[in-house]
């Protein structure tokens, strides 16, 4: 059997890819229903289970992947963050507002790609403020403002960036209109 996520010859039998840990098993895309990794149509459903056969890869699985380039040199070149020092941060914690419910019944490829532009929005509004996405979680994110790059107005920049949060994702057409919240506080670090 081929994986089709990095094209590895397996042998027969096996429920995960050798090479790559795929799973050959799929479940229906409206049902759940498990079908085997060979089959075209879901067992449950009667669905087609091709466009389900390469899963969505997380694009946010590190910092490098989502800061932009600009804002990354100059955290590489900021002294601070070389030689570390003791600053007054802000940190903001934002996430989308009624996720649950929006992805409840969903598969997870689904979510991903209902997911992937909010965070987009929540992570552009940082940087925008030079603020750095310190994890990404689930349907948010944790971003840090006054370090590695200092600024004295960091509790002024995570506000501005949430209200551009909340604009931002109101302004997306349905179903994410609306439904971004944000939440900052400042810390000692």
């Amino acid at each position: 059997m081929k994986c089709p996520r990095c094209q590895v010859e397996n042998r027969e039998g096996r429920r995960f890819c050798g090479e790559c840990g795929l799973s050959f098993a799929s479940t229906g895309p409206s049902c759940g229903f498990l079908n085997d990794g060979g089959e075209k149509f879901c067992g449950g459903c009667g669905r087609s289970l091709m466009a389900t056969a390469s899963p969505v890869e997380p694009r946010f699985t590190s910092p490098e992947a989502y800061t932009p380039k600009h804002l990354a040199e100059r955290i590489l070149t900021s002294k601070a963050a070389l030689e570390g020092k003791r600053n007054q941060v802000t940190v903001l914690f934002a996430d989308m507002k009624g996720s649950m419910e929006l992805l409840a019944d969903r598969d997870p490829e689904e979510a991903r790609k209902l997911l992937d532009p909010v965070l987009e929005h929540m992570m552009e509004a940082v940087h925008r403020y030079e603020g750095t996405v310190n994890q990404v979680m689930g349907d948010g994110i944790m971003a840090l403002f006054g370090a590695p790059l200092a600024h004295e107005d960091h509790a002024v920049r995570a506000c501005y960036a949430a209200l551009r949060m909340q604009e931002s994702v109101k302004a997306m057409p349905r179903p994410y209109g609306a439904r971004t919240v944000s939440k900052s506080r400042s810390a000692s670090a």
